[in-house]
């Protein structure tokens, strides 16, 4: 029978079927062999990996295991529970949990790979009390940005890049006690040799760069996605030109923004 080939960009199933395939394939292993491991018939393997059925979180963290996929799969699962994500988020994640290099400017708040729970969940209930989501939902969000940031604990984890925007830092997110706790895990976060971490000050002024929050992927193959998003949803470009302008405008904020050592002194005042 000839196997159907999935378009991983076509949405979240088609992205965890095809990073499926080719996580079981790399280890030499039949849908039958790999069944027989994880407790799930042949035929349901075929379903998900053509994305004519979804996984349970069960089968991901299973899979995860079995393939040695390090968390990859229990992330990109996440992002099939779209429904309290930010429309467009699902299909950033998905790439996000492949991305060898992550690098990220955020205005306003500090990054949700850098946020501790109390900071996040404080940000998650306001929301909740806007009425823009439910209870429900606000409980998912937190519960996937803890997975997403499961990935960065990884030995194989990916080089993150953060540039904060010093609004970030004085906007009193959660009160004076969350605030502090966050600033100590910025300080832990930016001990660790795979992640850098500058504050973009406010005497930049006209000289940033970028004026929204951007994130910029480089896969395993070099290529590099960009991502932004407005209120109402996210955007992934995918255009090498839009890309390559993006990755510029990056570098001259990483030269202009604080030092590490001159960021962790700001945050020790702040």
């Amino acid at each position: 029978m000839r196997r159907t080939e999935l378009d991983p960009s076509a949405g979240p199933g088609a992205a965890f079927g095809v990073q499926l395939r080719r996580s079981r394939e790399a280890l030499g292993l039949s849908q039958v062999t790999f069944g027989k491991q994880i407790g799930y018939s042949d035929t349901f393997i075929s379903c998900v990996e053509r994305a004519t059925r979804n996984p349970s979180y069960d089968f991901a963290v299973k899979s995860d295991k079995a393939l040695l996929t390090g968390g990859t799969l229990e992330l990109m699962w996440w992002s099939l529970r779209h429904k309290a994500l930010l429309e467009g988020f699902p299909e950033y994640a998905a790439q996000e949990a492949k991305a060898a290099e992550i690098r990220h400017f955020e205005l306003g708040i500090i990054p949700g790979l850098l946020q501790t729970p109390e900071y996040a969940k404080a940000f998650a209930m306001a929301a909740v009390r806007r009425g823009s989501v439910t209870k429900e939902e606000a409980e998912e969000r937190l519960e996937f940005l803890a997975s997403r940031q499961r990935r960065l604990e990884r030995a194989d984890g990916p080089l993150l890049h953060v540039v904060l925007d010093e609004g970030a830092i004085r906007r009193p997110v959660g009160g004076p006690a969350v605030m502090r706790r966050q600033f100590r895990r910025i300080e832990e976060l930016s001990e660790r040799p795979n992640v850098t971490i500058q504050i973009a000050p406010f005497s930049l002024a006209e000289e940033l760069p970028f004026s929204k929050t951007v994130t910029l992927l480089t896969l395993a193959d070099r290529s590099v996605l960009a991502y932004s998003e407005c209120q109402l949803r996210g955007f992934l470009e995918r255009e090498v030109k839009t890309a390559r302008s993006w990755e510029r405008a990056y570098h001259h904020l990483q030269v202009e923004a604080l030092s590490k050592g001159a960021t962790l002194e700001v945050l020790r005042k702040a």
